[in-house]
C-alpha cells in the first residue's frame, strides 16, 4: 500500500502561484500518480495525472495551461505547479495513486487546502 503526504498549500492572492508537493512511501513504479481537488459543497474532481514516464501527462480542462504535474521518480514525489490561481480554485487538494493495470486510486494523502480570496 501507498502512503501519500502533501504539503504546500496556503494562502495566495489571485494571479498568484503555489507549488504542492506529494511525498510517496512504498513502491510507486509504474503507478499513476494524480492530483484532485474538493472544493466546500462540491464534488471531488479531476485536477492532472502523471504516469511513470515523461510526457504521460493529463489536466482538466479547467487547469490547462496553468498547472504542470511533475514527478520526481528518484525521489518518490511528485509536485503540481499551480500559476495565474483564481479564487475557483479554491480548495482541498488531494495526492493519489492508482496501480497502471486499474481504473481506481486507491491511495490517498489527507490534503492539503489552497485558499484564493476574491
Amino acid at each position: 500500500q501507498v502512503q501519500l503526504v502533501e504539503s504546500g498549500g496556503g494562502l495566495v492572492q489571485a494571479g498568484g502561484s503555489l507549488r504542492l508537493s506529494c511525498a510517496a512511501s512504498g513502491r510507486t513504479f509504474s503507478y499513476i500518480m494524480g492530483w484532485f481537488r474538493q472544493a466546500p459543497a462540491k464534488e471531488r474532481e479531476f485536477v492532472a495525472s502523471a504516469g511513470w514516464s515523461a510526457g504521460s501527462t493529463y489536466y482538466s480542462d479547467s487547469v490547462k495551461g496553468r498547472f504542470t504535474i511533475s514527478r520526481d521518480n528518484a525521489k518518490n514525489m511528485v509536485h503540481l505547479q499551480l500559476n495565474s490561481l483564481k479564487p475557483k480554485d479554491t480548495a482541498v487538494y488531494y495526492c493519489a495513486a492508482r496501480s497502471s493495470s486499474s481504473y481506481e486510486y486507491k491511495s490517498w494523502g489527507q490534503g492539503t487546502q489552497v485558499t484564493v480570496p476574491s
